[in-house]
């Protein structure tokens, strides 16, 4: 016997364009400082990470979805009936996303972020990389990523990766290893490798939630995304503060991981992030691979 579906929840128009209105204010208070240093031509060397390696515009924050199987009372006629996937609901006059459309042009994108979604959620995490992956990026380098001073200068930059142990399991962190660095990482990463080298301790891992979200589109709610964008910004924050670069003058005091202290103090934010890097990569998992 074929079981019918559950039929689709129905949120209110006021509920919906409520959520909707909160989820934009949220999103313009989150990127109000890029767009502001965007508009005068300021360059930073922190916060322009999230909207230039992952490459997506503040606007993308800003559209509110409710995420699949869920009908938006009076949405028709409105806006968003042009938006890309959406389409009538079940219930008269309402949208919804399309998300079978959307997983039928996208099925093999999904599966492989549901791949390493899984994988790394299924993964014991591994705090030993102490961040060490932005100094490899400089180690024995003759320029550099980012027109900041060092704070240890070159010398005893490269010294502090010499005394320590490279162990990066990230291949879009990897792959920016200088030549002289690459070979001392205990593994060799690669993309084709990725589900099976992704591990929630890595801060590189946590920050690509926001990426996941992105890619996944409408299928994710507009809550969610602002949550793994959040978790992406502060996961930067502690990223380059730990690195070699000196950042005081960006108003960033250094997490010294050259020090036992500060070995300990990025330890324990890489144990809070990770946590809260699995609590939104279950919720995306529910999204992308509802199984």
């Amino acid at each position: 016997m074929t079981i019918a579906p559950p039929a689709p929840a129905l949120l209110s128009a006021e509920r919906w364009r409520d959520r909707a209105e909160a989820h934009t204010a949220r999103a313009d208070a989150l990127t109000e400082a890029h767009r502001s240093r965007a508009a005068r031509g300021v360059k930073h060397p922190v916060e322009d990470f999230l909207f230039t390696y992952y490459s997506y515009k503040p606007s993308v924050l800003r559209r509110w979805h409710p995420g699949e199987g869920v009908d938006l009372a009076d949405a028709a006629g409105t806006e968003r009936t042009a938006w890309r996937w959406y389409a009538s609901g079940a219930h008269p006059g309402s949208l919804a996303v399309d998300g079978e459309g959307l997983r039928a042009r996208y099925g093999a994108l999904l599966a492989n972020i549901g791949r390493i979604l899984r994988a790394t959620a299924g993964r014991a995490a591994n705090f030993g990389c102490l961040g060490l992956h932005e100094w490899a990026m400089v180690y024995r380098a003759t320029d550099r990523r980012h027109d900041v001073p060092l704070r240890l200068g070159q010398t005893a930059t490269d010294a502090v990766v010499d005394a320590h142990d490279l162990r990066c399991t990230h291949f879009d962190a990897f792959r920016f290893f200088t030549p002289a660095a690459a070979p001392l990482n205990r593994v060799q990463p690669t993309r084709e490798g990725q589900a099976a080298r992704e591990q929630p301790g890595c801060l590189h891992a946590g920050m690509d939630l926001y990426k996941w979200a992105v890619k996944a589109g409408p299928l994710v709610p507009g809550e969610v995304m602002l949550d793994a964008f959040e978790l992406a910004r502060d996961i930067r924050i502690l990223d380059m503060r730990a690195s070699p670069y000196d950042l005081t003058d960006w108003g960033y005091a250094a997490v010294p991981i050259e020090t036992p202290d500060g070995k300990a103090s990025y330890v324990r934010a890489q144990r809070e992030f990770s946590v809260r890097g699995q609590a939104i990569r279950a919720r995306l998992l529910a999204c992308i691979d509802p199984r």
